[in-house]
């Protein structure tokens, strides 16, 4: 498993648990805005060997006080082992969150039928129609569409969450998503924070750039169980 890091104690990124966060190596899409752009390409990230083994003997020095793992990205179904990796976790008592981009509809086919995560958060980059535009490299929609169906029908606790990002996204995308993915349990609008990131040209698009997230809530709300807002503090 190629791990970049992980964060020894969370309590926002895997609701209502406490748990340790990892963070895999390598990305299936570019997308320009990217808030973690070392994660992304596994050739400019220097091999780690060790942290692994750093990482599981830390769950295994929490046990009892940690709940459960996060596993996010980069894009961890790109990982070869990531099933061997997430029965690892379970084996030890703890729960898993599993972050996804959708790219892997197989990987999250298999994680459900076997009951390997408890609960999936994965990213709605765009509508469809603007899916590799805005992913930096061409998309195949369909397999989105598909870890989309896989993940609704799954009896697992799961959530759906854009990153809005003014210059990139428009309103109308929003009421796309909202067509595509309704009657999700949950669907959260993130705000974009202007940071470092993946393609440094992508701060002349969103420069003087805004979107309201409370309109577009207030557009898209009803399609959904649960339709929140995340801002940054």
């Amino acid at each position: 498993m190629r791990i970049g890091g992980f964060q020894k104690l969370t309590l926002i990124d895997f609701p209502g648990t406490i748990a340790t966060t990892v963070f895999t190596v390598g990305c299936s899409f570019r997308c320009g805005f990217c808030h973690n752009p070392e994660l992304v390409i596994k050739s400019q990230f220097p091999a780690m060997n060790n942290l692994e083994e750093e990482f599981f003997a830390h769950l295994a020095k929490r046990k009892g006080k940690l709940e459960g793992v996060c596993i996010t990205g980069g894009e961890p179904t790109i990982q070869s082992d990531i099933i061997e990796f997430i029965k690892k976790i379970k084996a030890m008592g703890f729960k898993v969150k599993l972050d996804s981009n959708g790219t892997r509809p197989d990987v999250l086919r298999k994680v459900i039928s076997e009951k390997l995560v408890d609960f999936i958060a994965m990213d709605i980059k765009s509508s469809p129609e603007n899916y590799s535009k805005t992913v930096g490299l061409k998309a195949d929609v369909e397999r989105i569409k598909l870890s989309v169906q896989l993940i609704m029908n799954s009896k697992i606790p799961y959530e759906f969450r854009t990153t809005v990002v003014p210059g990139i996204h428009s309103e109308q995308d929003f009421g796309e998503i909202a067509k595509w993915i309704k009657g999700a349990k949950a669907y959260y609008l993130q705000e974009y924070r202007e940071m470092r990131v993946l393609d440094p040209k992508i701060k002349s698009l969103t420069k003087g750039q805004k979107i309201d997230l409370e309109k577009i809530k207030l557009e898209i709300e009803n399609n959904f169980a649960i339709c929140g807002i995340r801002k940054n503090s």
